[in-house]
């Protein structure tokens, strides 16, 4: 089996590509960031009229980012507690590593995938924090 899945209550993709892809019994989700379903609204996220960041709370875009990858999850028929790989990209590791890893670990205490957290310079859309997940179906 190989399909491709998109979720009807995460945020819609940015580019052309689906929210998932299964194939066999494996579940490889694309890039998820904290965006909101039908909106331009990025939780944590305060804009100027320019579209420029004026703060962020990656608390709040955690626990966003977390709730996409679980609406996903429910459209192809996996769970959390059958995720097996993570990677993490966090644009400002230096003052956001700490927060991200206690909601991560309140998130995970159960189920202990690998993860890989990395820093980059930019995300797509203005969010601090991006998860790549691999899960089993």
């Amino acid at each position: 089996m190989n399909s491709k899945i998109n979720s009807s209550k995460a945020p819609e993709p940015v580019g052309l590509y689906p929210h998932a892809r299964r194939v066999g019994d494996l579940l490889f989700l694309s890039g998820v960031g904290p965006r909101e379903r039908g909106t331009k609204i990025i939780p944590g996220v305060t804009q100027d009229d320019e579209g420029k960041v004026i703060s962020y709370d990656i608390e709040a875009q955690c626990h966003s980012v977390f709730r996409n990858i679980k609406y996903i999850f429910e459209d192809a028929g996996s769970s959390w507690d059958k995720i097996i790989d993570v990677t993490v990209f966090l644009t400002n590791m230096k003052d956001d590593f700490a927060t991200y890893n206690r909601i991560y670990a309140e998130y995970f205490k159960d189920n202990q995938p690998c993860r890989t957290t990395v820093e980059i310079n930019c995300l797509p859309t203005p969010i601090g924090i991006e998860l790549k997940v691999i899960a089993t179906v």
